[in-house]
């Protein structure tokens, strides 16, 4: 009988459960979604969430070395770039998975270029190229980037430039000066119209960002995205 009981209670308690409350507008929920917290990726696995490439999967080595920017922070960047993605050149300077700039060439961008120091992981981004029929949209250029700021190797300038700057979040206290200066030079370099997205966790002060009053931040939690544009139309 004892080995019963816990059956029986667990059993009563499902029954117990309050109904699901109406979503707004009055309509009761009916899908079955887990929390946002729990739709993050499996590990060695992240997914395209959006565009022509929507629900493909690309595939990482999970010990550590990479750092793939979470689901709902890459949503919310995205939906904040919107269509200025559209025809850019994807500047993916910390690539590790390579998330960011197949995201982007999937949202419509022209090409992508991608930085990343570990060789291995710059022969896999190659292979995800591959597998994901974009080998043609795709540089991989393998080194240390934050060696680009003392000199910025040739780029696409035909068209407005997607910098993402996704470091290991350590950077942003261990090598900040560095990678300010790497983002510096960017902000020097980038076309008319492009926009430099620098994702850095809640413990950074944006003021040490370069030119900081030209920057907005958005919270995503765990992450803060910080943007700085290049007007179309320099103001004379």
């Amino acid at each position: 009988m004892s080995r019963d009981r816990p059956r029986n209670r667990r059993h009563n308690a499902a029954h117990d459960r309050p109904a699901a409350r109406p979503a707004a507008g009055g309509r009761p929920r009916t899908d079955r979604s887990p929390p946002a917290a729990a739709t993050d990726e499996p590990a060695g696995r992240t997914r395209i969430i959006g565009g022509d490439l929507r629900h493909r999967w690309i595939e990482f080595d999970p010990t550590g070395r990479t750092r793939p920017m979470k689901d709902r922070v890459r949503e919310s960047l995205f939906d904040l770039l919107g269509t200025d993605v559209r025809g850019a050149v994807a500047i993916d300077l910390f690539a590790g998975t390579g998330a960011l700039a197949f995201e982007a060439l999937s949202r419509g961008a022209a090409t992508a270029v991608l930085g990343e120091r570990h060789f291995p992981t710059a022969d896999a981004l190659r292979r995800s190229a591959r597998g994901l029929g974009l080998e043609q949209r795709v540089e991989v250029r393998p080194g240390d980037v934050l060696l680009w700021a003392r000199r910025m190797p040739p780029l696409p300038t035909t068209a407005a430039w997607i910098v993402f700057v996704s470091p290991p979040w350590s950077f942003f206290a261990d090598r900040r000066d560095e990678l300010c200066g790497l983002i510096a030079a960017f902000m020097a370099a980038a076309p008319a119209g492009s926009t430099i997205v620098a994702e850095s966790d809640t413990s950074f002060d944006a003021t040490a960002l370069p030119e900081a009053a030209a920057w907005t931040s958005r919270a995503v939690p765990p992450a803060v995205l910080h943007f700085w544009r290049r007007p179309v139309a320099e103001p004379a």
